[in-house]
């Protein structure tokens, strides 16, 4: 089977830009035939993560792939993405759409919090002029609804639950802990992460004080469902001056964002008035005769935009929640490692996205579980060289595996 999906909430009060984000990030000029998943609910879409194909760095000419798509030597790879309700004030009590948006929010690996750089919506989404509401406000507040939500998720009827832990071994308290969990998409390796930052490995649970118990919720949060900030409308000219405040401020990065100059660039794209690929750092005009001067002009704003700040946000922030927050890598399954292809002769096929630490029997576990039971070695097609089933696989490694079946 095929690796688990990865997916990416998008998140954020309203009138933000959430679903202009989302309608760029979904919006590719080309189609996967036979994908092996598709579009569920309205909300939930499909948008890729760019890396360069490994083709490219093999010196051929061209590849095959089946679960992804390359254009131009760069390999995009689907990820879901998910639009969720627009947040306000207590939405973790419910208050908007607040039940809706968290019960959504359970299944997120990663969270991108897009938020109104330019200042232009107050804490409830209401339009107000450009510079008036404070960016760094929005992002606390987020934050703070999501770890609420989380709170009284994990510490419902705490007490009880704490006592029947300290008879337990530390196995016992972390599989107990991460089955109470699992309805939110946490792994046992979350909670243990959890426990050692909060420092409480060696306590009992039901001697933890509120403050603790609180903190390792929150600890549980950012490590499960981390937040990427995307610093949207940053087109606007207040903007400029938020995103150094809040990238001094909050010490995270913050992604500065167009989500409507990358729509707008990707319409013209599928239009055929433009050459462009999601994350590129400009853009070529087709034939410059079948724009009227409202769309060159808009174009070269587009263009001032991307040559400040290197490209629209829209892809960086999809490959910087994968590549970076997650820290996910690529590697590529073939059954010839001569050829690099697989039984049918395909170039490259697919584009596996794995956590980082990954070893070789546990791909092999993902391309079928046959493989994994039976795995005897696997072979870095690069290198030619065989590995043992705890090799940690490297980003862009070529590999294929050898089972006894």
């Amino acid at each position: 089977m095929p690796p688990p999906q990865i997916l990416i909430g998008v998140v954020g009060k309203t009138n933000v830009g959430k679903s202009t984000f989302f309608a760029a990030a979904t919006l590719l000029p080309v189609k996967i035939e036979n994908r092996p998943f598709v579009t569920i609910e309205p909300n939930v879409g499909i948008a890729y993560v760019r890396r360069e194909c490994a083709h490219v760095d093999l010196g051929l000419p061209s590849c095959n792939p089946k679960n992804s798509v390359c254009l131009r030597g760069n390999r995009f790879i689907p990820v879901k993405l998910m639009d969720v309700a627009g947040l306000i004030k207590d939405a973790h009590k419910g208050r908007g759409l607040g039940n809706k948006f968290m019960d959504d929010l359970r299944q997120a690996d990663v969270l991108l919090h897009v938020v109104d750089l330019a200042g232009s919506t107050d804490e409830e989404g209401r339009p107000v002029p450009p510079g008036t509401y404070d960016p760094l406000d929005e992002v606390i507040s987020i934050e703070r609804e999501i770890n609420e939500w989380f709170y009284s998720v994990v510490s419902k009827d705490w007490e009880r639950f704490a006592r029947g832990l300290d008879s337990l071994t530390w196995d016992g308290v972390v599989d107990a802990l991460a089955k109470r969990v699992s309805g939110l998409s946490i792994r046992r390796e979350h909670v243990i992460l959890a426990l050692k930052a909060s420092k409480l490995e060696l306590s009992k649970p039901s001697s933890w004080r509120e403050e603790e118990l609180r903190n390792f919720i929150v600890k549980l949060r950012e490590i499960a469902k981390p937040i990427l900030v995307v610093g949207n409308k940053a087109d606007i000219p207040e903007a400029e001056d938020n995103y150094r405040r809040l990238t001094k401020e909050l010490k995270v990065k913050v992604i500065p964002t167009s989500a409507a100059y990358e729509l707008a660039l990707r319409k013209a794209e599928k239009s055929g008035l433009i050459t462009y690929l999601p994350g590129d750092n400009d853009f070529q005009i087709v034939d410059e005769s079948k724009l009227n001067p409202k769309q060159k002009t808009a174009l070269e704003t587009i263009r001032g935009f991307m040559k400040k700040y290197g490209n629209t946000g829209v892809q960086q922030a999809l490959n910087t929640a994968v590549f970076e927050v997650l820290n996910m890598i690529v590697v590529y399954p073939v059954e010839d490692q001569h050829k690099y292809t697989d039984s049918n002769g395909n170039v490259l096929p697919d584009a596996y996205i794995v956590k980082k630490g990954t070893t070789a029997q546990e791909l092999a576990y993902m391309i079928h579980t046959d493989l994994g039971k039976a795995f005897l070695y696997a072979i870095l097609a690069k290198e030619n060289k065989r590995v043992g089933a705890t090799y940690e696989l490297k980003d862009n490694d070529i590999v294929k595996v050898v089972s006894a079946k």
